[in-house]
């Protein structure tokens, strides 16, 4: 059984080259017959190991019994044949570094894990009949930008627990019934799950990860996680997941040092230790490391049919002074602070996964003004499909703690986002971080009494809405969550059964409607075609007007929103084409527990001018709200 490697001298120099983006199918461990006899093939790269063994159950992890052997071609990969072993045992890797003591570590191309705190790999067949074929096939119309996309974001763990059963967490089995149900009822067009790949602590919410090619098993396994993407699929919902190429924890049986080297990091701790996260940066100088990293990638867009990523904590990869001080960071080649290896790994990572399926989308976390996030390679840009509006959440959050007293005074704040909306594509994200670390949760940063708190929540999430771009909202905003969220507990849905929540969650799923409904609201939502202002400069009223447009000329939306609790009777506003418009929906009424003004019937325009167009309407603005206009006719 000397021939029995499946890895190819193609492999070996497209490992080489950065550039084999199925690493999976070769590393790791896989099924296969040799010589006649089924067994299990063994593939792990440890370059500068003295000596590899792999130990499990099934040989009573005595790393004497099945010693692996190096390739000749100098690749660094180790490999061994089992015959007669099969799915579902446990292993690991025993590595005797050039100098100190044997390591155990865990396969980092392993298909599952067993559940935390145990550390060992486990055989698995992740085949599944899949039955989204439907879905595949609808995906691929119309470019995913010309499409409306409003994110549910989830942590697995802390939707819903069940509290008979001493607080277990739902497994996936059980979301694909509950979780979809309830994001199908929302009426959300994607869900998008904080990360599910293998995570020794639950308490970093899966943001420190070391199994790049597994699901979690805290909630089930491979197949099962499976059957969650199949169901969301079956309800027409899409599903992104949080992945992060930016670091990995230091635990013993994990990626940092290995074979006792730097494989996967860089060895100068000024470019390969996080100061942030007590965790270690990927060299993506490394050209194995990135086609380790790319193939985790197109592994979920592939075999988990993904239908997008959302790559965390994209400005500490851009930077190498990133939350460091002078002296503590390595300057590039030209004596600047961007870190090339990580700019091209990223372009290279989106051109992958937009070569795989032009159809997806990746997402980038990037906090900074770094140019072109959400710009094709080819224009000088990282290559993202979309970028979190970060600079909009944080303007916006600041508007609406201020007393509506004070509003008149801070009315750039709210405008703002309007100068550089269409520099990029954004995503505007009401996140997992902002219901954090002492930040409360949205509408604990409401002013007013009861009633103002909701009204101002209704208006902000109508304000986000409308607004250019696309959306995400964090599990249990969409009710008024009162409490922070808390990973270890269930989100506070006994809420739901008060008046104001009920308000909130009836609102969140009209928004998610018209939105769906309206092309003016999405057709054009990255380009300033899409968007005009009306008035941006009423602060003496705290109001704002604007225009949302799609590829028709008729397709025109009318949106005016009110910062104060005060009632304008008599508001005129000016209108692009003369005729009827129609208040599809107004944040004060009364289903939303509001003080239910509203325009009940369509309102004629005026050949009156008003902000520089030749007609107008005249209307009620109710107290902190915001109201949606649609032109119906002349």
């Amino acid at each position: 059984m000397e021939n029995f490697s499946q890895i190819t001298e193609f492999d070996i120099h497209l490992f080489k080259e950065g550039r084999h983006y199925e690493l999976y199918e070769k590393l790791g461990s896989h099924k296969t017959v040799v010589d006649g006899v089924e067994g299990i093939i063994f593939a792990v790269w440890a370059p500068e190991a003295k000596q590899v063994s792999l130990i499990g159950n099934f040989n009573h992890w005595n790393r004497s019994e099945n010693p692996m052997k190096a390739r000749w071609d100098s690749s660094g990969i180790w490999e061994v044949f089992i015959p007669k072993l099969g799915f579902g045992e446990v292993y690991k890797y025993a590595i005797q570094p050039k100098k100190g003591q044997w390591l155990e570590k865990t396969d980092p191309f392993a298909f599952y894990w067993e559940e935390p705190p145990r550390t060992a790999s486990i055989t698995w067949d992740i085949s599944y009949e899949w039955k989204d074929q439907k879905w595949l096939k609808e995906r691929k119309k119309n470019p995913t930008h010309k499409k409306p996309m409003s994110v549910y974001e989830v942590h697995l763990g802390s939707w819903k627990r069940k509290w008979d059963q001493g607080g277990s967490t739902y497994s996936y089995v059980e979301l694909a019934k509950n979780l979809v149900a309830y994001v199908k009822e929302m009426g959300f067009t994607h869900v998008e799950f904080l990360p599910v790949m293998e995570h020794p602590f639950y308490g970093s919410w899966g943001y420190q990860v070391l199994g790049f090619f597994a699901p979690t098993s805290r909630y089930g396994n491979p197949q099962e996680f499976k059957q969650l993407v199949d169901a969301f699929h079956a309800a027409g919902i899409g599903v992104i997941l949080d992945w992060v190429p930016s670091h990995f924890p230091g635990d013993e049986h994990g990626l940092y040092k290995f074979d006792g080297s730097h494989v996967y990091e860089h060895a100068d701790p000024r470019k390969g230790y996080h100061p942030d996260w007590t965790s270690y940066i990927f060299n993506y100088g490394r050209n194995e490391v990135r086609s380790f990293l790319i193939s985790s990638a197109i592994f979920w867009i592939k075999e988990y049919h993904i239908d997008g990523i959302r790559v965390d904590a994209v400005a500490s990869m851009l930077y190498l002074d990133y939350s460091r001080k002078e002296g503590e960071w390595i300057p590039n080649e030209f004596g600047g602070r961007e870190n090339l290896e990580a700019v091209q790994f990223l372009k290279e990572l989106n051109e992958a996964l937009y070569a795989e399926q032009a159809d997806i989308v990746s997402i980038a976390e990037e906090s900074t003004s770094w140019p072109n996030v959400s710009k094709p390679t080819f224009d000088n840009g990282l290559g993202f499909g979309q970028k979190w509006m970060m600079g909009w959440m944080h303007d916006t959050l600041e508007y609406f703690k201020k007393e509506p007293v004070y509003r008149k005074f801070h009315q750039n704040e709210i405008t703002f986002s309007l100068v550089y909306a269409f520099t990029e594509n954004f995503m505007l994200p009401l996140s997992h971080d902002e219901v954090v670390h002492g930040k409360g949760s949205i509408i604990s940063r409401m002013p007013g009494d009861e009633w103002q708190r909701f009204a101002n929540l209704r208006l902000l999430y109508g304000l986000m809405y409308m607004h250019p771009g696309s959306k995400l909202l964090f599990m249990g905003n969409e009710f008024g969550q009162q409490s922070e969220w808390n990973h270890e507990k269930t989100l506070d849905w006994y809420v739901t059964e008060y008046n104001f929540h009920k308000g909130i969650q009836s609102w969140v799923k009209v928004l998610n409607q018209l939105y769906k409904s309206e092309k003016a609201l999405y057709e054009c939502q990255f380009e300033q075609s899409g968007f005009d202002w009306i008035d941006y400069s009423d602060n003496k009223n705290s109001v704002i007007a604007f225009q949302r447009r799609g590829e028709k000329e008729t397709d025109v939306i009318i949106v005016v929103a009110n910062f104060t609790p005060q009632v304008i009777e008599k508001y005129r506003v000016g209108v692009p084409i003369e005729g009827k418009y129609e208040e599809l929906v107004n944040s004060d009424q009364a289903e939303y527990e509001g003080s239910n003004l509203f325009n009940g019937i369509p309102v004629q325009s005026a050949a009156i001018p008003m902000h520089h167009k030749n007609h107008s309407i005249e209307i009620v603005v109710p107290p902190l709200s915001i109201g949606v206009f649609k032109y119906s006719k002349k």
